[in-house]
């Protein structure tokens, strides 16, 4: 259908990442396939199909994320005057609990960091990777997409282009340093040394977001730590720790890249169970018998 067609082509516009189209482009065509391919649809209509997707054991989680969808795509239709009026300007998210972000402790970090080998050229790139994913906090669309130019050294620095094409700078630091320094020198020039891109493959090619989730996969087997490790995993860690070791609610923000604070706030409940347990270990007339 041209009208998916086109919305797919403007969220590629506007910087949306392959793992966001793909989600839109899974609940759009449910739902298209609901509507027999008609898109101009009412309120009530919209209702019967949220009600389809309740009857079919969907989650609050999941209904949401396609009003979301649903959303986005109207939204991008009225503004583009191919249907009068837009059937979802009354929905309502249904009530969602909020999971606390899974993050890793500072020991079984260390044993991740210790897996990767140095000494081979691949090794060295994939710890750059956890190493970039943990001091900076981006997302692995982000990561991705560095480019040699991206990357000021003199003031250990990444510009980073994120969600919506939103504009930011990311920090690291002398470790970070060292390890990108060394991977540059041993293993990027033998990769491909003409090549734009921070990060490759073994084909001397950008990496990609996929092949990154597996290399994670891989260095977590060989830990042996039974944990649910992702790239996002990693960028919940460096949130975590930075509100853990006092770091303002405000700078966490800008240096993710969240639009409103209330999506970093989250992780101050994390923090907070850290600044509990804290207490209760070392206050006197708190700790525990």
């Amino acid at each position: 259908m041209k009208e998916l067609d086109n919305f797919y082509k403007y969220l590629d516009s506007k910087g949306y990442s392959s793992n966001t189209i793909s989600s839109y482009k899974k609940d759009l065509n449910q739902f298209i396939k609901f509507s027999k391919c008609k898109i101009d649809v009412d309120y009530s209509f919209i209702r019967s199909y949220l009600q389809f997707l309740h009857n079919k054991k969907y989650t609050n989680k999941s209904i949401a994320r396609h009003i979301s969808s649903l959303k986005s795509f109207y939204k991008y239709l009225t503004k583009n005057e191919i249907v009068k009026d837009n059937p979802c300007l009354l929905l309502s998210n249904p009530k969602i609990e909020k999971k606390l972000p899974n993050y890793i402790n500072y020991n079984d970090l260390e044993i991740l960091f210790n897996i990767p080998d140095k000494d081979d050229i691949l090794g060295l790139r994939n710890l750059l990777i956890l190493e970039l994913l943990y001091s900076t906090g981006i997302r692995v669309s982000e990561l991705v997409n560095i480019k040699l130019d991206d990357i000021d050294f003199d003031n250990k620095r990444i510009y980073i282009l994120g969600k919506g094409n939103k504009e930011r700078y990311v920090l690291f630091g002398k470790i970070c340093n060292d390890i990108l320094m060394e991977y540059l020198e041993k293993s990027k020039n033998k990769l491909n040394k003409n090549s734009d891109y921070l990060l490759l493959n073994k084909f001397g090619n950008k990496i990609t977001d996929r092949a990154i989730r597996m290399i994670i996969d891989d260095i977590v087997k060989k830990s042996s730590l039974k944990l649910n490790i992702s790239p996002h995993t990693l960028r919940h860690t460096f949130a975590t720790h930075l509100l853990n070791e006092g770091a303002d609610l405000k700078i966490v923000q800008e240096l993710l890249g969240h639009e409103n604070i209330s999506t970093t706030g989250i992780y101050t409940h994390v923090s907070n169970e850290h600044l509990r347990k804290v207490y209760l270990d070392a206050h006197p007339r708190a700790k525990k018998e």
